[in-house]
């Protein structure tokens, strides 16, 4: 059940950002745009509750339930970027705003978007490795949390192989074509 509330929160993350960029730009209700993209956090608030009444009442913890965890801080350290992003893009092609400016593909702009991702996703980690803490310690048994850990682990070296890439750039930039 967790899984498919993943996919429907992410589906609804869109259509909330969808509707408020279509409610901003083409139907011109900018507070009504506003208040579509300010819900968009509802649907972390869903999947948290969701997943934590699951293992509250008893659920084997999963792989799935890490992943929320993964959902939730992913959504928060990098939806406001992606929110700003699509405004931009929304914002140019519908509401005669600026041309957005692209990123960096090479030298130290790129090395230093670079690590800027970086810190998004330790950000992200720091999150969602909190909510799995919190997961882990609540449940308080170690055979009924082991996915969670090890969610945490593999996610833990998804981070530092992020982070050996992601610098990688500021020792060795990418050159220009």
């Amino acid at each position: 059940m967790i899984g498919w509330l993943i996919i429907f929160c992410e589906i609804g993350f869109w259509v909330f950002v969808l509707a408020g960029l279509l409610a901003r730009y083409i139907l011109k209700k900018k507070k009504l745009g506003t208040l579509l993209l300010i819900c968009t956090p509802i649907v972390d608030i869903i999947l948290l509750i969701a997943t934590v009444l699951d293992l509250k009442n008893g659920a084997m913890a999963t792989t799935v339930h890490g992943l929320s965890a993964i959902y939730i801080g992913v959504s928060v350290a990098f939806g406001h970027q992606i929110i700003k992003w699509a405004d931009a893009h929304f914002a140019y092609k519908y509401g005669n705003g600026e041309k957005p400016i692209k990123k960096k593909k090479f030298g130290r702009g790129h090395a230093r978007q670079e690590r800027i991702g970086w810190f998004r996703h330790v950000v992200s980690w720091l999150i969602g490795g909190a909510l799995l803490a919190v997961m882990i310690f609540s449940i308080n048994n170690p055979s009924q949390t082991q996915a969670l850990l090890n969610t945490l682990k593999l996610w833990t070296l998804i981070l530092v192989i992020d982070f050996i890439i992601s610098f990688s750039y500021t020792l060795y930039p990418k050159k220009e074509r």
